[in-house]
């Protein structure tokens, strides 16, 4: 039996250690940090903006909530967030901190200092107490975590009862056709404006690899049923170029 240390999983296409798969997600989002919100209008012709509103939408934030946004980068869904719950509070936590680093600069951000917090940290062991949270958001993040069912089961830890899960991903297209014309647009295409714009195409080369290697709608909603969650249900986005995933902590 291959012992812990000798487990591999996927970076993009590639094979590497479990070792190593933080280390070069966290070298792909310092590369592209300062270009990172304008990549994600110019790839997605700002739907992605339309992507997290309808995040809102299902998840209807509350008063006085208090949000954990994993993978959170630049505050995108902590800002909507705080923006539609009076009273409530958000803490962004990513692996990187130059992603942090440039979310702190945006204005949304020193409007709402009082009720917002950045931490650097590992998806798969939150610096957080069980039952801390009334709702935890993962937008785009979770295909790059090493073992997305220990981050899944962190997830359900520091949530309180009662608390809800919502993870926003690139999924699959379920029409092959469709599937196979986005794939054109997003091999030729993405990693060509990375160079251009962030100068960097390796690293978008990465990430449309990530969503490829990403289990399918059906297959994702049954690992967050394992993690523990209920009332697990999905809703594709464009299609299914993107998908939300709702569970409870019931």
């Amino acid at each position: 039996m291959a012992s812990k240390d000798d487990a591999t999983t996927s970076f993009g296409f590639q094979t590497v250690p479990e070792s190593e798969k933080a280390g070069l997600v966290h070298g792909v989002f310092s590369s592209v940090a300062s270009k990172y919100d304008i990549m994600n209008d110019v790839m997605s012709v700002g739907i992605h903006r339309v992507w997290k509103d309808a995040m809102m939408d299902w998840l209807a934030p509350r008063p006085h909530q208090r949000l954990l946004d994993v993978a959170g980068g630049t505050g995108d869904v902590s800002f909507r967030f705080l923006k539609r719950a009076p009273g409530s509070e958000a803490v962004v936590l990513d692996l990187t901190e130059s992603m942090l680093v440039e979310g702190r600069k945006r204005a949304e951000a020193e409007d709402m200092a009082d009720r917002l917090d950045w931490v650097v940290g590992d998806a798969m062991k939150l610096p957080f107490e069980d039952n801390s949270f009334d709702t935890y958001t993962i937008s785009f993040g979770i295909r790059n975590v090493t073992r997305i069912p220990d981050a899944l089961s962190e997830a359900y830890r520091v949530l309180r009862p009662g608390g809800r899960l919502m993870v926003l991903e690139f999924s699959q297209i379920p029409n092959d056709m469709l599937q196979r014309l986005y794939d054109l647009y997003s091999f030729n295409v993405i990693p060509r404006m990375g160079q251009v714009i962030a100068g960097d195409r390796d690293s978008y080369q990465y990430l449309v690899e990530s969503i490829r290697k990403f289990p399918d709608q059906e297959t994702f909603a049954a690992m967050i049923e394992t993690a523990g969650f209920g009332q697990v249900k999905y809703r594709n986005l464009s299609m299914g170029i993107a998908a939300l995933h709702s569970g409870w902590k019931i």
